[in-house]
């Protein structure tokens, strides 16, 4: 993977505002939370992710700098929402009712499961397969399946096994 360095200035807002909903978080919940260990390390096409027993949470560094403000508004509260569930609620649906709540409730934001942000410069290779009837667009990781024997992809129009055309997107 590409090392991709977040500006500082970046990084501080990113931390002012995970900083504001702790603190939201907090006053609402009449409790303390420490603040999670930020990384900048996610990959592909998602914007971030909590790792609810390490406390941590993080954020792609490519999708951040390209989405400055919106990512700020929408991930860095969807990340800790996820943390906060965990914390007060143990083990629930990733995007469940407690979830909500913190999103909307104390957070005061949509709580939408995923964003919206352009993922082209993030996103793989992919690799065109076809069969009878139409053409298909596998990703790398479907395309190593089929390379190593894994998998078998079958088009579910014509029931065609797919072949690879030697193409790429």
């Amino acid at each position: 993977m590409k090392f991709v360095s977040v500006p500082l200035p970046l990084q501080q807002a990113v931390m002012h505002t995970m900083q504001r909903r702790l603190t939201q978080a907090s006053n609402f919940l009449q409790q303390r939370f420490p603040e999670p260990h930020i990384t900048y390390q996610q990959r592909g096409t998602i914007a971030g992710s909590a790792r609810l027993q390490d406390w941590e949470i993080r954020l792609n560094p490519v999708l951040l700098i390209e989405n400055q403000q919106a990512f700020i508004d929408q991930v860095i509260p969807h990340e800790l929402a996820h943390l906060l569930a965990y914390h007060q609620f143990g083990k629930v649906a990733p995007h469940g009712k407690e979830w909500r709540f913190i999103m909307e409730m104390i957070f005061e934001v949509p709580a939408n499961r995923t964003h919206q942000f352009s993922v082209n410069s993030v996103r793989s290779k992919i690799f065109i397969y076809y069969c009878g009837c139409q053409q298909h667009e596998l990703t790398i990781r479907q395309h190593n399946k089929v390379l190593r024997g894994k998998n078998c992809y079958v088009c579910r129009q014509c029931g065609e096994k797919l072949t690879l055309s030697g193409r790429t997107k």
